[in-house]
């Protein structure tokens, strides 16, 4: 354990000063203004998902979102705020209300018309988690009458699998907390969502399983509130040319984030 910690301690400091580049310039007051409005990074995180903050072994923080958010504030030179929230919807309505600056979450066509997004940076396969005992064994199966599928509510699986089950239920869900202790109890026969959550689920989970296939992608981007264009701006060069290329790798890998799509 303690060579574990040593390895995801000695990763994130070495993405930590890989960032803080002596040679980069002070950004404009008007840059951090437009992502900092309140003197302070506010950073929308939920639980549960390693793409936004999940706790290591050891305790520590960590997740996409979490740590992404804490080398933004340091390259704008402006303290952090971590401000939680149960699922990712109430994070994107936050970001409408100006209640939080920033986050990482998918950049599906919906959210994009309400806040603005850089370029996607990490691919997620969207999958299914099921009972060790279900006899599905691939998603195609799933749309069966009886079948009650969860998802988060307020997510974009939500949208996309309301729209294309026939038969099969989907069933909105408060928070993963209330996901795993549906599946745990047997009131869901499976539950939706990108495989990064799903993986993080199933080793709390013992028996359920990922299946293999998946059911479409995820296109994970920073985002923040509309109406922010020099912010955005900013953004889009430090994520696109600023960020060591293996900055986002090293931050997925520190949270533990599977589900990678490869092709």
């Amino acid at each position: 354990m303690k060579r574990m910690w040593l390895r995801w301690w000695l990763l994130f400091t070495l993405v930590l000063t890989g960032c803080a580049t002596p040679s980069l310039p002070t950004p404009p007051a008007a840059v951090v203004n437009a992502l900092a409005p309140t003197g302070e990074l506010r950073v929308g995180i939920y639980p549960g998902s390693p793409t936004s903050w999940v706790r290591l072994p050891d305790g520590r923080s960590a997740g996409v979102a979490h740590d992404l958010g804490h080398l933004l504030a340091q390259r704008l030179g402006v303290p952090v705020r971590l401000v939680e929230y149960p699922r990712v919807a109430d994070i994107v309505q936050a970001l409408q209300d100006r209640q939080v600056d920033v986050t990482f979450t998918n950049a599906s066509a919906a959210r994009a018309r309400v806040v603005d997004f850089t370029t996607p940076l990490i691919r997620l396969e969207l999958g299914l988690l099921v009972p060790g005992l279900s006899t599905v064994q691939a998603f195609d199966q799933v749309d069966q009458a009886g079948m009650r599928v969860g998802v988060t509510q307020g997510s974009s699986s939500q949208g996309v699998l309301s729209q294309r089950f026939k038969q099969a239920r989907v069933v909105p869900m408060a928070s993963l907390s209330a996901v795993r202790q549906a599946l745990q109890a047997g009131e869901l026969s499976g539950f939706a969502s990108n495989k990064g959550i799903l993986f993080e689920l199933q080793s709390q989970l013992p028996g359920f399983r990922v299946l293999d296939d998946r059911w479409g992608l995820e296109h994970m981007a920073v985002a923040i509130p509309q109406g922010r264009a020099q912010g955005l701006a900013f953004l889009q060069q430090w994520v696109g040319q600023e960020l060591p290329p293996q900055t986002i790798p090293n931050l997925a890998e520190r949270a533990g984030l599977k589900g990678l799509a490869r092709d």
